[in-house]
């Protein structure tokens, strides 16, 4: 396959937005002895990938120039390395590629064997391509940081989930929902019915008197707030949280850090988490198998073919999709 020609989306500097995308011709990649060869059938896009391009981690990410973004994908195994021992060529699976080298927004992508799971037939392509990123992050938040057991098991909570109707709000909206949680949700007034949808007990409109305040219309306290958006202050979360109360910020920023360290400083009980998420195949295969059930969905804002990645990548960085934006090669 290497001496093949693939079509790929790249940049090569920082920043540029949409318009820094490039249409190229490479040689489809090899994989190493612990890596799979997939067919791209979907790649879902996250504001990571992005924001990476803005220059948000230089200089540490990407790894090199030119830089093929993309990291969830769904497709079909065309090859394995030596060493792989649980899939074969044929096999339909979901994975996430490494942030570091990229290379989703491609006809071929090479992933680890370690962060790759089977896709089920009930599950398309496309469906399962929004889930390594957005997906584990909701879980993780959840799950690990937050306390939710995901089988209802366990105290009620009542949790907090801001821009409800993003990539990641969606699915931290339908998991909470699966725990014995009471979910407030947040976001823009055209997507109220479609959050509602999801399973939210209350929803806020963000751009309302009230939906700034963050307050719960029935009263109660936030034991933890999936906070998927940027731009809120932390004076505007306290009041709302419970004595043990934890915002648990995907987009940590300079003064989120900030707060986190001040907060441990202090040894208050309310607390701002950053979280980075680990992503784990074990999670991944939970989601899938939710999704196989019927009991997680993946909404697609839009689709748009490799040759118009361009356009996938401007409505995200536009920052109003609902759900999941996935480019097909």
């Amino acid at each position: 396959m290497a001496s093949k020609l693939m079509h790929a989306v790249q940049y090569d500097s920082y920043g540029g937005g949409a318009s820094g995308l490039k249409h190229v011709e490479v040689p489809v990649p090899s994989p190493k002895t612990n890596e799979i060869l997939l067919k791209v059938e979907a790649v879902s896009l996250n504001p990571i990938d992005w924001k990476i391009q803005k220059g948000v981690l230089r200089p540490f990410l990407p790894r090199k120039f030119p830089h093929i973004p993309g990291t969830d994908l769904a497709g079909e195994i065309v090859g394995v390395g030596a060493e792989v021992k649980n899939f074969k060529a044929g096999d339909k699976v979901i994975t996430k590629l490494n942030h570091d080298y990229g290379g989703g927004l491609a006809e071929f992508a090479v992933a680890s064997e370690t962060l790759t799971v089977p896709r089920p037939t009930e599950v398309s392509a496309a469906e399962g391509s929004g889930l390594p990123v957005a997906g584990l992050t909701a879980h993780q938040a959840l799950t690990e940081t937050a306390g939710v057991k995901l089988d209802g098991s366990g105290l009620q909570k009542n949790i907090l989930i801001t821009a409800a109707s993003g990539g990641v709000g969606q699915y931290a909206v339908q998991l909470a929902k699966l725990g014995n949680t009471h979910v407030t949700a947040t976001c823009g007034a055209r997507n109220i019915d479609f959050v509602k949808s999801l399973g939210a007990d209350e929803v806020l409109d963000y751009k309302t008197p009230d939906g700034a305040t963050l307050k719960s219309p029935s009263g109660k306290k936030y034991d933890a707030v999936i906070h998927c958006t940027s731009g809120i202050p932390w004076s505007t979360f306290e009041p709302n949280l419970t004595a043990n109360g934890k915002v648990i910020d995907l987009t940590p920023g300079p003064s989120a850090l900030i707060t986190y360290a001040l907060k441990k400083l202090t040894f208050s009980k309310k607390q701002l988490v950053p979280l980075l998420l680990t992503a784990k195949s074990e999670n991944l295969d939970y989601l899938i198998k939710l999704v196989k059930d019927g009991r997680l969905k993946t909404h697609i804002d839009s689709k748009h073919p490799l040759s118009k990645a361009e356009d996938a990548w401007a409505k995200s960085i536009d920052g109003h999709a609902t759900g999941k934006i996935i480019v097909e090669p």
